[in-house]
């Protein structure tokens, strides 16, 4: 199972948010490529970025998000997110190393567009849920999709991205039960992100079949754990 540090970056610096606020951020005053290159330095082999200046539509960070995948190319993946609306978007990121793009609002709003960007680039479908109803637009609207649903619509996508907002930045733990069912839905593979707080998360979601990934940012931020024990505990 894979580990995906996660770098939220705004304004060209690390940042974290708790469920999404911008309100309630934390500025880690650090950059992101040192923070990558620690990153691949103690192991991981895929990175999640997310733009959060681009998923706001106020300009984005796609020059650091190419500087990290020119960095570290030969040892480290890019998954990225935030902003990507379009064919151009993802082509952009494509051109810059990046491996996956996210696609969040756009993808709910036109499943179709997914197939047309997994045409130029691999592409996980993110899917922010509240209650098992998938939000959009920073999470701030809902979209009355369920999970469940959503699960079935995307057969050009490499991967899911679940995150639970109640749980995201919080450290309140994973909700391993609902990953669990999701997985049944669907044979694409699952990333999990929100709500790891120990290692002991990590080794109950490790045993969660047809989940593939796990994203955790604030738990290493905030030194619960290191990355090379993450990648370690996640390891069957």
């Amino acid at each position: 199972m894979d580990f995906y540090p996660a770098i939220d970056i705004r304004g060209g610096r690390v940042v974290r948010l708790e469920q999404g606020d911008f309100a309630r951020e934390r500025d880690y005053g650090t950059d992101p490529l040192d923070v990558a290159r620690g990153f691949a330095t103690d192991g991981a082999t895929w990175i999640h970025i997310v733009d959060l200046d681009a998923a706001k539509g106020d300009g984005n960070n796609r020059s650091v998000v190419q500087r990290i995948a020119s960095d570290l190319a030969s040892t480290v993946r890019i998954q990225t997110g935030g902003g990507v609306r379009s064919v151009e978007d993802a082509q952009q990121l494509a051109d810059a190393g990046v491996s996956r793009v996210v696609m969040g609002s756009a993808a709910v709003r036109d499943p179709q567009l997914v197939d047309v960007v997994a045409r130029v680039v691999n592409v996980a479908v993110g899917l922010d849920h509240r209650h098992g109803e998938v939000a959009i637009d920073g999470w701030l609207r809902g979209s009355a999709l369920t999970l469940s649903v959503a699960v079935t619509q995307y057969p050009a996508a490499s991967a899911f991205v679940i995150t639970d907002i109640s749980r995201d930045g919080m450290l309140a733990g994973p909700d391993v039960d609902g990953l669990r069912e999701i997985c049944t839905l669907t044979s694409t593979p699952v990333i999990a992100s929100g709500g790891v707080a120990e290692l002991g998360d990590l080794r109950q979601l490790r045993e969660v079949r047809g989940l593939s990934g796990v994203i955790v940012g604030k738990a290493i931020y905030e030194g619960r754990f290191g990355v090379r024990d993450a990648v370690r505990a996640l390891q069957v």
